[in-house]
């Protein structure tokens, strides 16, 4: 009698409130993962390097104070952070795919199929920083079936080959 309720509660404790998802769905890997991340990374960067290289320019040409250069820095960085925030928001709740994700044919979409939302974008984003420390966060990716990531979990999401077509 105590063996059945504990089976119960524990089946009751973990039980799935996420869709089961059919046989054949191709979830993308950490390999394939990381590729795309690096090259959203490095458009990301590109991008702010430009940027940084105009600005550096007009300060070399139009002499400024020390004070206008350290606010320039402080709001610079803070415009590179809004900027990478904004990329992946943008082509995640648009698309499903980042330009890396496209170059890799990947997708992220919600676990019941459909395509993220703002509010589910930002807890994905904010698992992945969180997910940092040691690679913790990245682990679940090598050893689950479904290869979701901490931040996939938080958002409740997956990442899918972008030929799949959308889980029902």
């Amino acid at each position: 009698m105590a063996v059945a309720t504990a089976q119960t509660t524990a089946h009751r404790v973990h039980r799935r409130d996420e869709p089961e998802q059919p046989a054949g769905v191709s979830y993308a890997g950490g390999v394939t993962r990381t590729i795309a991340f690096a090259i959203d990374a490095a458009l990301i960067d590109l991008a702010g390097l430009f940027v940084g290289a105009v600005v550096a320019l007009v300060f070399f040409i139009v002499p400024v104070g020390e004070d206008t250069r350290t606010v320039a820095v402080v709001l610079g960085g803070a415009a590179f952070v809004v900027w990478a925030i904004a990329y992946f928001i943008w082509f995640w709740t648009t698309t499903g795919q980042t330009p890396g994700n496209r170059v890799m044919r990947i997708r992220v979409i919600r676990t019941d199929g459909a395509p993220l939302r703002l509010r589910g974008a930002l807890v994905r984003l904010a698992g992945m920083v969180i997910g940092l420390p040691l690679l913790i966060g990245y682990v679940p990716v090598l050893i689950t079936d479904r290869r979701r990531a901490l931040h996939d979990a938080m958002a409740h999401t997956v990442v899918i080959d972008a030929s799949e077509r959308v889980i029902p």
